[in-house]
């Protein structure tokens, strides 16, 4: 789709091209550097080729963790570290960060069916892992829990028997033995979150401060990066003193497009299904259920917005293929649930909703995807002069913490010294967020105007304290939407305006969970075409461009076949 047109974000760099910093990727770490770099006064600049957040960043298992199965490598750093973040995150991201609940269900004393959600004997993925009972899983919630000591975000954990395990969750497999409860944290919408940490950004850096959408790099010329805005397929030369690439699984790719061979990347694929099954929704009695399939595979099947996310698989990927969920997947997932809940009917006509994507791993060569490391470090290199520092791995949880050590590198390049950390620096609508009843009640009542308390608290709870804005915008009366239960015309507008929207499905997968909860019809489409049509200047045939786009994107990626159940054909190029 070739679109004649220069958005603002892609005209301010065209109007000054360069900046002493240009970040390629727009995933959480691109935009958390974004951020730490722009509250350090740095002229900064950072082009994503898709969406924000589009890639690996929104394929997560909407967990905020500190990695307890990553004891399993000996990877001691980095699963404090991870205790850590989730801590902060649940601190400065309170309106999208909670904590969660999570049970390890467990079919042995010493060895059994289930093994631990980490191997302490078996380090760096050699050998065949050996299955754990419950007191090598005692063991290790006792050092986890070690790690959040200081933090006290979260409850310990707690062991019960086969008796209170069964009276918890009744249709769960009788032969359980005991079940080991203990909290790491929820990610309600991890795009949202992103979109904050951009937000932030822009806001701290001013007019140093610069990020576009569907801007790729494609080029690097005497010492100027080539960047392409995809709309209109116009290039033009950027010229930074650092390149930082950060573009996830793509980071190969991306340095072999500046003209820069690379092998630092050997990601592999997560996938996950969305299940409308509420037996199985009440059966999880509110935990996160976390677990050991029978083939070694840490998986988990999790509560979540009225419906069920069931994950994730770990198989070697090429980022240059089509990432989809595939059938022999969607199996893997069906067995993994029977395994636990033998009793519950599954049938595909039950999902709603699939994705996939490419973890940011390094290369591994032979070894298991299950055991590389999901630690990360910075590689530097040199094109023209200008430094070019690649970022290898990360995970969510520890965005802040990479972006601090990613962002510390690029100041020693540019002789700058750092002037304030994000350590306790709240997230977006995170900000002043009312905690407690008393608190969000008087906050509704300050900021309600003419609307209704429920619908302001139901902003606040998606937005956190950003709603404000939005609730100043809308008028008295909202339009509702018939296809898109719980959003209105109005409120889309707003997102559409303000959030750097360029496609439809930029709207219906990133800026809201739309997608996520499935029902979506050819309703649902054009009821969000037309509300956000006027604020992007969409005329009648971009608007049915953008609707048979989506709907092809649909159905070939997320396999969604509007107003049908189940999931669409796998498609030929992920076979």
């Amino acid at each position: 789709m070739n679109i004649e047109v220069t958005r603002s974000a892609v005209k301010s760099l065209q109007d000054r091209p360069h900046a002493d910093v240009l970040i390629i990727g727009g995933g959480i770490n691109g935009l958390a550097t974004f951020r730490d770099l722009s509250l350090q006064g740095v002229d900064v600049a950072l082009v994503e080729r898709h969406d924000f957040v589009s890639g690996a960043s929104s394929a997560s298992s909407h967990m905020v963790h500190g990695g307890i199965r990553y004891l399993e490598n000996g990877e001691f750093r980095l699963v404090q570290e991870a205790v850590v973040e989730r801590n902060r995150l649940i601190k400065n991201a309170p309106h999208y960060v909670k904590p969660l609940r999570t049970t390890i269900p467990i079919f042995s004393t010493f060895s059994g069916i289930l093994a631990a959600p980490y191997r302490l004997l078996v380090s760096h993925g050699t050998g065949k892992p050996k299955e754990r009972g419950a007191a090598l899983i005692k063991t290790g919630l006792t050092l986890y829990d070690l790690f959040s000591r200081d933090g006290g975000a979260v409850p310990r954990h707690r062991f019960v028997g086969a008796k209170k395990s069964r009276a918890e969750f009744p249709q769960m497999r009788d032969d359980v033995k005991y079940t080991a409860t203990y909290y790491d944290a929820s990610m309600h919408d991890p795009e949202r979150i992103a979109l904050d940490v951009l937000a932030d950004g822009e806001l701290l850096g001013g007019e140093k401060a610069r990020a576009a959408n569907y801007v790729e790099a494609v080029g690097f010329k005497n010492g100027e990066t080539v960047l392409r805005d995809n709309l209109s397929g116009k290039e033009f030369n950027f010229k930074a003193d650092v390149v930082l690439n950060v573009s996830g699984s793509w980071t190969d790719l991306t340095n072999e497009s500046l003209g820069n061979d690379t092998q630092f990347m050997g990601g592999t694929k997560g996938s996950h299904i969305v299940l409308d099954n509420p037996e199985l929704y009440a059966a999880t009695n509110g935990n996160e259920i976390f677990f050991e399939h029978s083939d070694g595979r840490i998986v988990l099947i999790y509560p979540f917005k009225n419906r069920v996310l069931v994950g994730t698989t770990d198989i070697d990927a090429d980022p240059a293929k089509l990432t989809v969920c595939t059938d022999s997947e969607i199996e893997y997932f069906f067995d993994l649930v029977k395994h636990i809940f033998p009793r519950i009917k599954l049938e595909r006509e039950q999902i709603v909703y699939t994705f996939s994507g490419i973890r940011p791993l390094p290369k591994h060569d032979d070894t298991a995807p299950g055991f590389v490391s999901r630690d990360y470090r910075i590689e530097r290199q040199q094109m023209f002069g200008v430094p070019v520092l690649s970022l290898v791995g990360g995970k969510w949880t520890t965005f802040r913490a990479l972006s601090e050590h990613l962002a510390d590198d690029t100041l020693k390049e540019l002789d700058v010294r750092r002037k304030a950390n994000t350590v306790e620096m709240p997230i977006g609508g995170g900000r002043n967020y009312p905690k407690g009843d008393k608190a969000r009640t008087k906050w509704i009542a300050k900021h309600k105007g003419d609307h209704s308390a429920n619908r302001v608290e139901q902003l606040l709870e998606r937005y956190g304290t950003r709603a404000k804005d939005i609730i100043a915008s809308l008028p008295e009366t909202e339009t509702k939407l018939s296809a898109v239960p719980g959003y209105t015309a109005e409120e889309l507008a707003y997102l559409a305006e303000h959030e750097q929207v360029v496609h439809l499905d930029d709207m219906l997968l990133r800026r809201t969970h739309i997608a996520f909860r499935g029902g979506m019809t050819d309703e649902t489409l054009q009821q969000v075409t037309d509300a956000i049509a006027a604020p992007l200047g969409w005329d009648e045939n971009r608007q049915q461009a953008e609707i048979e786009r989506t709907t092809e994107k649909l159905r070939i990626e997320q396999r969604v076949i509007l107003g049908e159940p189940g999931v669409a054909p796998e498609p030929e190029a992920a076979q």
